[in-house]
């Protein structure tokens, strides 16, 4: 540590919509040294007889000095305050499937591991969201004659792409030489990750983890993995507990073994934690170990309870959940659920100690903002996941069945 400087720990978390804010602050890394700690509306002031540091917060972050409350000592994590805050909500890259003037627009599908081309130059003319996994009960309720739908699948068209919870239908007759099998996985030929499955032997589905969707004449550019895979499961919860007011989640890979029990707290989280730097003026970052140029942002955060249900843990409370029609299954690749849990163990570790667990789970923030420049902007987790009303729903079928329906 340089001369003239105070260095501690200092932990963030802002909740939006109530206003309010816990900031944690270390004890001096020199051990036993007075500090002295002064709040203001965009930044921080420790001092200590060895020098004094200023710490910012984040550009959209103001807190309210004199709400002061709940000020406490916890042994492990250092000082407590509880305060009055203020946190704008930050617009997200709009995807150009929400823009009609651009729908028609010419698209390219790679592998978000290392970037191959899977579907070259397709122009997708209609991009429409799956109904949830029980739509035929539902058409059942609302139509007074036989259910025209059933044991009827729904397959996009050559220009279409259907968007379920957290995959994408495509049709791939024009691209395939020969038709491949059902439910035959989608390799890549480069880095032999997989994609996906066949549905049928023209529908493959490919999981919105393992596959990036932008326009063609935009270059690829790597994501750092463990945020692209983060971001995506951030937002499919978060579209699906607005779309369904589903707040339990199996995570399950493509055999049907569950991997990972989730449970989401909340979707309003501000999460920021100071750098270990020698700069006497520091700043927010992301995460230390994706720091950007501009380190001043703050991580829009998705906080989740998590249980592992690897290695026979968990199993009875993992029948529980399978068998509670109000948990919800979300199923990717099963290499991409253990990356999920690497993801989920490192985030909990990163918490301070007295926030790491909730009862029998952990806890963990999902980053559910991608660190990635403009030409990345339309990524699968803009899409729209959110299932329309029972009385819309038939609509939508309607809509659906006279080119979909095969």
């Amino acid at each position: 540590m340089a001369a003239g400087e105070a260095e501690a720990r200092v932990f963030l978390e802002v909740r939006r919509r109530l206003r309010s804010a816990l900031l944690i602050v270390g004890e001096p890394k020199e051990g036993g040294m007075p500090m002295d700690l002064t709040v203001r509306p965009f930044s921080l002031r420790l001092a200590t007889s060895e020098g004094c540091t200023e710490i910012r917060l984040p550009a959209e972050v103001r807190l309210v000095p004199s709400s002061c409350r709940g000020l406490q000592y916890v042994a492990g994590d250092g000082l407590h305050l509880r305060l009055q805050a203020q946190a704008e909500f930050s617009t997200k890259p709009i995807s150009i499937f929400n823009r009609s003037s651009e729908a028609q627009e010419c698209c390219t599908f790679y592998c978000q591991s290392c970037g191959e081309v899977i579907i070259k130059d397709r122009r997708l003319l209609r991009v429409l969201p799956l109904p949830s996994d029980n739509w035929g009960a539902l058409v059942e309720d609302w139509c007074c004659h036989p259910d025209p739908f059933a044991n009827k699948p729904l397959h996009p068209k050559e220009n279409d792409c259907f968007i379920g919870d957290s995959f994408f239908l495509v049709n791939l007759r024009s691209n395939l030489w020969q038709e491949p099998k059902a439910n035959t996985k989608v390799i890549c030929k480069r880095c032999k990750v997989v994609l996906g499955a066949t549905v049928s032997s023209e529908t493959t589905k490919f999981y919105m983890t393992e596959v990036i969707i932008q326009p063609s004449e935009r270059s690829f550019s790597i994501i750092p993995r463990s945020q692209f895979v983060q971001s995506v499961v951030a937002e499919c919860l978060v579209e699906l507990a607005s779309a369904r007011s589903t707040f339990r989640y199996t995570i399950q890979g493509q055999d049907g073994k569950v991997y990972i029990l989730l449970w989401l707290l909340n979707l309003d989280s501000l999460v920021a934690e100071s750098l270990k730097c020698s700069k006497q003026i520091k700043k927010f970052p992301l995460f230390e170990d994706t720091l950007k140029s501009d380190s001043s942002s703050s991580c829009n955060a998705v906080k989740v309870l998590y249980q592992p249900c690897i290695k026979s843990r968990n199993e009875k409370l993992a029948s529980l959940w399978e068998g509670d029609i109000s948990v919800h299954s979300l199923t990717l690749p099963s290499a991409t659920c253990l990356e999920l849990l690497l993801i989920l163990s490192r985030s909990n570790a990163m918490l301070p100690p007295s926030l790491r667990q909730m009862n029998s789970f952990q806890l963990c923030n999902l980053d559910d903002v991608l660190p990635v420049p403009s030409t990345i902007s339309l990524s699968p987790l803009n899409f729209s996941l959110r299932t329309p009303h029972p009385r819309c729903l038939i609509v939508l079928l309607v809509q659906l069945s006279a080119a979909d329906v095969n």
